[in-house]
């Protein structure tokens, strides 16, 4: 078979691979992705992003972490939305996408050169009961709860889903990586879990900014997560630390996102899709 064209995009260094797979229905994208995204023996990214068609919306978003897992995406979702505009795979600023966390419409901000700078994603409204996280809890919802790790250790986490699953906890200054590489899988792994969980470090500077560390689950530490900013703005408005409707500038290690929410509405997200390069790749030993 051909080798397989790719694009390489980064949303504030949350990168991915992105392959247009509507010429490529047999591929198995799930045990692709470990190969594409491996930093060392393939492309190196965060994650894969596969373009398909839909139905019922503009495009399909399938999103893989490098484990293989699949899942959703914010910062991957801009990307993907800039991606299929650029390209003329739609032919309007304001689109429909598909995820596993359902439909999600996207518009994109243009310089006055013409040129996306940004997209807005509307991201659905956050989930906060235990079934919809998923957290295996007795309570109404995970609201400051304490989490036990075992050996005298305990991190207090607010746990809900945006699209996939998080867990924010508030601390007045981010961990060192001692505490960051002990702590983190040992939050993604609990058996509280059930499908696991990213893991937001969060240190509110003030009411208008929040400072986030990432761990993502699948993936390990990340510069950067859509999904996970928009769970800590959450969060941080239903602690009262933000005001609601915002918004709320939340930088990590990439750079930042600009987070909206106000109770009983869905989240809204802002932030760059940029380019990084364009390539192929041999497939080897995943043929279509």
């Amino acid at each position: 078979m051909d080798p397989l064209p790719f694009t390489k995009m980064q949303g504030i260094g949350n990168d991915f691979v992105i392959i247009d797979g509507r010429s490529y229905p047999c591929i198995d994208w799930s045990a692709l992705s470990s190969e594409l995204c491996d930093r060392y023996r393939g492309i190196g990214a965060d994650g894969l992003l596969v373009l398909d068609t839909s139905n019922i919306a503009d495009i399909v978003m399938r999103m893989y972490n490098p484990d293989g897992t699949p899942d959703v995406c914010g910062n991957g979702l801009r990307c993907l939305v800039r991606y299929a505009i650029d390209r003329d795979i739609v032919q309007q600023d304001t689109i429909t996408v598909v995820t596993l966390a359902g439909i999600r419409e996207a518009a994109a901000n243009r310089n006055p050169d013409g040129n996306i700078s940004e997209v807005r994603v509307a991201m659905g409204a956050p989930k906060f009961d235990p079934a919809s996280v998923p957290i295996r809890i007795t309570g109404l919802e995970a609201y400051d709860f304490p989490l036990d790790l075992g050996q005298s250790r305990e991190l207090v986490v607010t746990a809900l889903s945006t699209g996939s699953t998080h867990a924010v906890t508030f601390v007045d200054e981010l961990p060192d990586d001692e505490r960051f590489f002990e702590y983190s899988p040992l939050v993604e792994h609990h058996p509280r879990f059930p499908e696991r969980t990213s893991l937001m470090w969060c240190r509110v500077m003030d009411r208008d900014h929040l400072m986030l560390r990432v761990w993502e689950r699948g993936a390990g530490e990340t510069l950067g997560c859509g999904t996970g900013a928009c769970a800590s703005a959450v969060a941080a408005v239903r602690h009262g630390f933000c005001a609601a409707g915002g918004p709320v500038t939340v930088t990590s290690k990439g750079g930042s996102l600009r987070i909206e929410w106000r109770p009983g509405e869905q989240i809204y997200m802002c932030g760059p899709a940029e380019y990084v390069y364009e390539g192929v790749y041999n497939l080897g030993s995943h043929p279509a």
